[in-house]
């Protein structure tokens, strides 16, 4: 088909606003480079030419000072090279992505009296459209017209591809349909290109249907193509569709590469089907398909957040056997994997592991240390390694301050905490949304709401983005001190500020009034979400029937769990354990015992804390042989007691005046791998020391203390009440204040 000249001068019509060629506007510094690069020819032309040739095509220039030299040179030839040798070599620059300098090499090609070629004004176009400056690159085509090229198809393309950069897909759309019908035929590049972009917006269907038509076209397709599409599924969440274009592009005979397979690997992996990924990873070694960092860095990754880290060393194993040497995303997938484990050493193993094979720690590695130590309450550890990445010239993001600010709150620090706050800011790094949440919910958790208050001014003043997640917090944070006037006053005002409560906010309030017995006030609220449309949760149910049976409303409680059944709302174990504690503590252990055979009936999963509920109601309600049957039948029903369920036994033997028994049971304890705590040890002497076993009362408090523990305000009374009757030796002061 013909290419008519006023054709194409119609598409730049169509696309682009006329400007004049913008040389100036990118014209730098690197004409002063140019010069500095600039070396007097001391070899043959002809060889000179040949190596900047092989040099373009081998893409083997030592840096962008070797090119500008050969470039320079090439300028003082006589007679000048064949313009096709510049275009190269402009390529080449282009290649680097040094796209400005690329402009001023040819603003200075020209005033050498150099003229471009069509394959010159090419690469001026693809420098403009990776600038951002698709305008100008349609100014360049008008400059080709008018000189009479005639623009190819990797010309348009190019432009094509300027738009996808740019987000204006419809215009790359428009664009390759204009040129369809000026009888410019795009290939498999231009299509790709397409496709590409409208992966990228999420139009995935629309780049199958333009999948099928080039099928119907009988345009060639290619492997680039189809995993373009298959990666975009899979980042849709559509992996199942993604494994069925798959097994399409093999029965087209066209094979997947690398790349294809890690798309479809990702994908299996971001649902958990890491069992297919790793058959997809053996089946491309059965193909013949080489391997690279990203295709095992995918399983790692996977492998490490199931908590399966044997299996992600040996992945990691299987890696360096096959020669392909990790990177520092690897090494920091592996060290999250062991923080996420709370195996702190394993970490700081592979973190100096890393550190030994000369790949250097980014801010993320030591992030996640940090992370790791925080989370473990170690926060001495991490603000060692916070120093240690300083003083080794690794600058900390707002990421790492935040999750060194938040390990502060947790182990209750929160002045040190706004100091790091203040420090972040006097280093130049700007706190972002999150950490301001993190310090309002910190204020809050501590305790410390004339501050959370002020806080939130501050963010509101300064116009500072903040959402829902910020008045969810404020309110929680009143609650928790029983200001639930005020917690309902803020509730009031995100309203009237134009944010929609969530489920979560009704939660919190609810939760509020129930802690604080207020439970008619909860009801009020729960049929304040229903009537505006809101679907209440398993945590809204649970927190309304944990609230009816602590204020003994048993018959309540039942309905509503009857209730939230008819709604559709499925009871989750918590709830169980909710209404199984009530019945328990309001002495309906009838009604206890039936809803847990009920349990068991359904095949619910029945963990310790139903069990230790149970037990805990027979010892109450003095019916301590049944308390032991339902103690000796944990470990034929696969449960380990846990030290609630000894604490619990201890205290009904205890009660019961059964002394040597608890006192058996107690030092059974170890033996089974399971630790007296503090409350074991204060139940026990509490026992001993009501029935008069004072000498092995003071033996307990002296084991309990060298363990770390303390005795609490009961026991530390009884004894001084003892010291005070002369029933026990004076030494027992150092024990007390140690215990108190």
């Amino acid at each position: 088909m013909g290419k008519s000249t006023s054709s194409l001068l119609f598409i730049c019509n169509r696309l682009i606003i006329r400007v004049s060629l913008p040389f100036r506007a990118f014209t730098s510094h690197y004409c002063s480079t140019i010069r500095e690069n600039a070396k007097t020819p001391s070899q043959n032309p002809n060889h000179l030419l040949k190596s900047v040739r092989d040099h373009c095509k081998s893409r083997t220039f030592k840096n962008l000072g070797h090119a500008l030299g050969l470039f320079d040179i090439m300028l003082h030839m006589h007679p000048l090279p064949f313009i096709g040798d510049f275009s190269l070599l402009l390529g080449a620059v282009a290649r680097m992505k040094h796209y400005s300098l690329v402009i001023t090499l040819i603003q200075r090609m020209e005033s050498f009296g150099i003229s471009p070629n069509v394959y010159t004004l090419t690469v001026l176009i693809n420098c403009y459209c990776h600038l951002n400056r698709v305008d100008f690159g349609f100014c360049v085509l008008a400059t080709i017209l008018k000189l009479g090229y005639q623009p190819n198809c990797i010309t348009l393309t190019t432009l094509v591809k300027g738009l996808c950069l740019q987000g204006n897909i419809s215009g790359a759309v428009s664009l390759v349909e204009e040129m369809e019908m000026k009888g410019y035929e795009p290939n498999v590049i231009t299509y790709g290109t397409i496709v590409n972009g409208l992966c990228k917006i999420g139009q995935t269907g629309v780049a199958i249907r333009l999948l099928r038509k080039l099928e119907k076209g009988n345009i060639e397709q290619n492997v680039v193509l189809y995993s373009t599409v298959i990666d975009s599924l899979c980042k849709e969440k559509l992996v199942n569709e993604a494994l069925s274009l798959l097994s399409e592009m093999m029965s087209k005979g066209i094979q997947p590469d690398v790349v294809t397979y890690n798309c479809v690997i990702q994908g299996l992996c971001n649902f958990g089907r890491w069992r297919e990924a790793a058959t997809m990873s053996n089946e491309m070694g059965q193909r013949k398909i080489m391997q690279n960092v990203r295709s095992f860095n995918i399983l790692v990754d996977t492998l490490c957040k199931e908590g399966m880290l044997s299996e992600a060393k040996e992945v990691f194993e299987v890696m360096i056997q096959r020669g392909i040497e990790p990177n520092k995303v690897t090494y920091n997938f592996l060290i999250d994997g062991y923080c996420l484990q709370n195996q702190m050493d394993e970490a700081v193993k592979t973190f100096n592991v890393m550190v030994e094979k000369g790949c250097s720690p980014n801010v993320f590695s030591y992030t996640i240390l940090i992370n790791g130590y925080c989370k473990d309450r170690k926060i001495d550890e991490a603000i060692q390694i916070f120093h240690e990445m300083s003083n080794k010239g690794v600058i900390p993001n707002v990421v790492t301050y935040n999750t060194l600010i938040e390990g502060f709150f947790k182990v209750e620090r929160p002045q040190a905490a706004l100091e790091l706050f203040h420090k972040m800011q006097a280093c130049g790094q700007h706190p972002n949304p999150h950490t301001y949440a993190i310090l309002l919910d910190g204020f809050c958790k501590n305790k410390r709401i004339v501050e959370a208050m002020a806080l939130f001014q501050e963010v509101k003043e300064k116009k500072l983005d903040h959402n829902i997640v910020f008045y969810n917090i404020l309110i929680d944070g009143f609650c928790n001190v029983g200001q639930l006037t005020t917690a309902r006053e803020i509730f009031n005002m995100m309203v009237e500020k134009g944010f929609s409560p969530d489920v979560f906010s009704y939660n919190i309030l609810i939760n509020g009034y129930c802690k604080s017995k207020k439970i008619d006030e909860a009801m009020l609220l729960f049929h304040e979400m229903s009537n505006k449309g809101m679907i209440p949760n398993v945590v809204t149910y649970n927190t309304l029937i944990g609230g009816f049976c602590q204020v003994e409303r048993i018959q309540a409680a039942v309905e509503l769990f009857n209730t939230m059944q008819a709604y559709g709302q499925h009871p989750n174990p918590q709830t169980y354990a909710i209404l199984l504690d009530g019945f328990c503590k309001n002495r309906r252990i009838a009604k206890a015992v039936a809803l847990f055979q009920e349990m068991e009936e359904k095949k619910l999963d029945q963990d310790i804390v139903f069990y230790n509920i149970l037990i805990d109601s027979m010892c109450n309600a003095r019916e301590l042989t049944t308390a032991g049957e339902i103690f000796n039948s944990l470990l034929a029903k696969g449960l380990q007691p846990d030290v609630r369920t000894y604490t619990i036994m201890v205290k009904g033997l205890c009660k019961e005046g059964l002394i040597d028994e608890a006192i058996e049971l107690l030092e059974k304890m170890e033996g089974n791998g399971c630790s007296p705590n503090e409350h074991t040890y204060n139940t026990l002497i509490q026992g001993l020391l009501q029935h008069g076993g004072t000498a092995k009362a003071m033996k307990y408090l002296k084991m309990m203390v060298d363990e770390g523990f303390s005795a609490n305000a009961t026991i530390a009374a009884m004894f001084i009440d003892l010291l005070s009757s002369n029933q026990v030796d004076e030494n027992i002061q150092e024990l007390l204040p140690k215990s108190r």
